[in-house]
């Protein structure tokens, strides 16, 4: 039983007990492990743009039909739109139910600074976020982390590549091989994994505490009902209609999962699927296609979030929100959550952005979830990495890019690599 001490699973789950104890008992010292997550968080953003570029590149250069690149894309935002809203209506259904925010005391609430938050939320629109897709430095992306920009460089890229045909082919051997170093780095980045979540664990309890849960409790054991609902029903019968088992999908990428629970960041295990899901047996263009992309066209856990945070506040502030201004707000939601990946503290800026367009609640009340917010990304995350990876298993199936052979082997392997870490 020695070897389950090598066991990643098992050393980010004991350092998220950990960080839990720390920030509980000692909050100053929790809150003086911040560094050790972001630090971490850093090591990943340092390989995310190069990664996403050579996965994208290598995928379209190597797969010849340009054609075929439209198709992947077009099915894949067709997909993004469809879930997405299915996630938010999912959303606003609950929160009108179960009603988390009628006979709240807003008053006795502890509400924190929100100010920037909102002035960045209020300056947020949809056309100023389709702009910013397209960079002014081709460099710009990698240097800066832009997920999106860095996307399109290498859909250009790619494309240019393989309409050089075999002239191109030096080049594509390349950047295969350089691909294949940049993996090697995150397999040991992934090595301090386990201190990054412990590090992030003990910040968010040692600074916001656990007593911060108890008068919001309502609101969060909501978020995590309906994103649970969502996974494990919506979900579930999607990857059944294509044939795949979603609890076989989620024990293959449990580890990346864990990832995300530590750190509250679905990008810190961005490199790991894009790995894992092209082992698992999807083509690799399409995962390189829909992963990125998925980032920031299909958070479905950002968007339950978004929507039941939205009409949380109007039940907190007594709001009456006819039927007619929630179809407004899910219409605005279907927009402004499509940028929730592209700026940092992204949550509350698109929340206090569709709040100030919907002019019917309160922008200010988002200062009512601050406090919880940090305990509820995680659901959010988890929710997001597990819907794009299931995006990528549909848009493998429709495009006859999943080798169903690949998948049993990966799973075959990946069950005797654990049993051999546990010493069975």
């Amino acid at each position: 039983m020695a070897k389950i001490y090598k066991n990643l699973t098992f050393q980010v789950l004991s350092a998220i007990a950990l960080g839990i104890i720390l920030g509980a008992v000692a909050p100053g010292t929790g809150r003086a492990m911040k560094p050790l997550g972001d630090t971490f968080i850093n090591l990943v953003k340092m390989v995310i743009g190069p990664v996403i570029f050579l996965t994208i590149v290598t995928g379209i250069a190597g797969m010849h039909d340009l054609k075929k690149v439209g198709r992947v894309g077009g099915k894949a935002l067709l997909y993004f739109e469809i879930v997405t809203t299915f996630a938010l209506v999912i959303g606003l259904a609950v929160v009108n139910l179960v009603k988390p925010g009628h006979g709240l005391a807003t008053a006795a609430l502890a509400k924190g600074d929100i100010s920037s938050y909102v002035t960045q939320g209020q300056a947020m629109k949809f056309t100023d976020f389709a702009m910013h897709i397209v960079p002014s430095s081709m460099f710009r992306p990698f240097v800066e982390g832009e997920v999106l920009q860095v996307v399109f460089v290498a859909v250009l890229f790619g494309v240019a590549l393989a309409m050089l045909g075999e002239s191109g082919r030096p080049m594509l051997t390349f950047l295969e091989l350089l691909s294949k170093v940049l993996f090697r780095i995150v397999n040991i980045v992934m090595l301090v994994a386990p201190i990054g979540a412990f590090g992030a664990m003990a910040y968010t309890v040692g600074a916001f505490g656990l007593a911060a849960l108890l008068p919001l409790g309502r609101l969060m054991l909501c978020v995590y009902m309906t994103m649970a609902l969502f996974i494990f029903i919506v979900l579930n019968a999607i990857l059944r209609a294509y044939g795949f088992s979603l609890w076989e999908y989620l024990k293959f990428i449990r580890e990346e999962i864990l990832i995300v629970l530590g750190t509250s960041s679905s990008e810190a295990a961005l490199p790991r699927m894009l790995a894992k899901m092209e082992r698992y047996g999807c083509a690799k263009p399409v995962v390189g296609l829909v992963i990125p992309a998925g980032y920031s066209f299909n958070l479905d856990g950002t968007s339950i979030y978004l929507a039941m945070a939205s009409i949380f506040i109007a039940q907190a502030f007594n709001v009456q929100m006819t039927v007619l201004q929630q179809v407004e707000l899910l219409g605005v939601l279907m927009l402004t959550s499509k940028g929730a990946a592209g700026v940092t503290g992204s949550g509350f800026i698109v929340l206090a952005s569709t709040l100030s367009a919907l002019r019917v609640i309160p922008v200010e009340g988002v200062a009512l979830v601050l406090g919880v917010d940090r305990f509820m990304s995680e659901a959010r995350s988890i929710t997001n990495l597990i819907g794009n990876g299931a995006a990528t298993l549909v848009i493998a199936r429709s495009e006859n890019a999943f080798d169903d052979e690949q998948r049993r082997r990966a799973v075959d392997e990946l069950h005797t690599e654990r049993l051999a870490a546990v010493g069975a």
